[in-house]
């Protein structure tokens, strides 16, 4: 057997189509096609239905997929573990974060290149939780920015990054007799703007608002942080977001930033990576260099909003 083989077989899992596949792998279909052929030969088992086209994975080749990331991921790291003890750490730290730490994201990821510069980074930001708790169990990333929850805590390793709070935006205009505090039963009368619901930062909403005996229904949802900022500009919306938002987006001009009363949307965002030993060397080392950071910029984010 061959990592080669393997990889061309989970290239096919994921692309669902052999030309996909091939042209992803850069080789020929034939090519491809060849080598899963002989890995089947091998293991003596049929790995995938075929017809004239790709029909999907048999109970055999389901199993041979979650091994065959797993050896890749153990054979990868293990190259460069190697390549550090030569020349420094190479390779790409592959990165997801949910939606709400995209911005601050650029803060772990700035120090990790400056220690290991000649590393490599990829990000992926418009994922849910339960998104990147499955990318990390399929090998798929090599660590995530995401909230601390216990209940997804098995075969996890964390590091806390810093404690984030929910606030209000809101456009001026929007606010009765130009108030600047807001429970969050007053909050529910506004035209909101919200993350939707896959989103861990809008079930955290969710819950403060059930607490209060009220159940949010807002005018518009997207996945997008980008479109949400945009929306919230327009001055037809409020929302309620992440305070580190401001540390690198401006509010919408002629708004105003509101602390909500308790129950406060509050949650800490940490670096989560797979437990396993010896797992993969550049998401522990993504992980320390994360343990070292101090936020004290998130922090001082809290004295620009106006309080209740």
């Amino acid at each position: 057997m061959l990592f080669r083989q393997l990889e061309y077989f989970v290239a096919l899992a994921r692309e669902q189509h052999f030309a996909r596949a091939a042209a992803a792998s850069y080789v020929s279909q034939p090519a491809l096609s060849s080598a899963i052929h002989k890995l089947e030969q091998e293991l003596n088992v049929t790995l995938i239905y075929r017809g004239h086209t790709f029909e999907g994975l048999t109970p055999e080749g389901e199993r041979l997929v979650i091994w065959a990331r797993r050896i890749l991921a153990e054979h990868d790291a293990f190259k460069a573990e190697v390549q550090a003890v030569k020349s420094g750490l190479t390779g790409t730290l592959r990165l997801g974060a949910v939606p709400t730490a995209s911005t601050t994201a650029a803060l772990p990821i700035e120090a990790f290149a400056a220690v290991h510069p000649l590393a490599s980074i990829r990000v992926q930001t418009r994922l849910s939780s339960d998104d990147l708790l499955r990318m990390i169990a399929d090998f798929e990333i090599d660590a995530a920015i995401m909230a601390r929850e216990p209940a997804d805590s098995a075969g996890l390793e964390s590091v806390a990054l810093y404690e984030e709070e929910h606030v209000l935006v809101v456009p001026q205009e929007l606010l009765p007799d130009r108030t600047t505090t807001m429970s969050w039963t007053e909050a529910h009368s506004l035209p909101l703007v919200l993350l939707d619901r896959r989103m861990y930062s809008r079930r955290l909403i969710d819950r403060a608002f059930a607490e209060r005996g009220v159940v949010i229904a807002p005018q518009v949802e997207t996945d997008s942080v980008a479109s949400l900022h945009a929306l919230v500009r327009t001055g037809r919306w409020a929302s309620i977001v992440p305070r580190s938002w401001f540390y690198t987006r401006a509010p919408a001009p002629n708004s105003e930033i509101i602390v909500m009363p308790e129950p406060v949307a509050r949650v800490e965002m940490v670096v989560a990576i797979r437990a396993a030993e010896p797992g993969s060397l550049i998401a522990r080392s993504f992980a320390r260099t994360t343990a070292a950071l101090r936020l004290d910029e998130l922090k001082a984010i809290r004295t620009t909003a106006r309080l209740l």
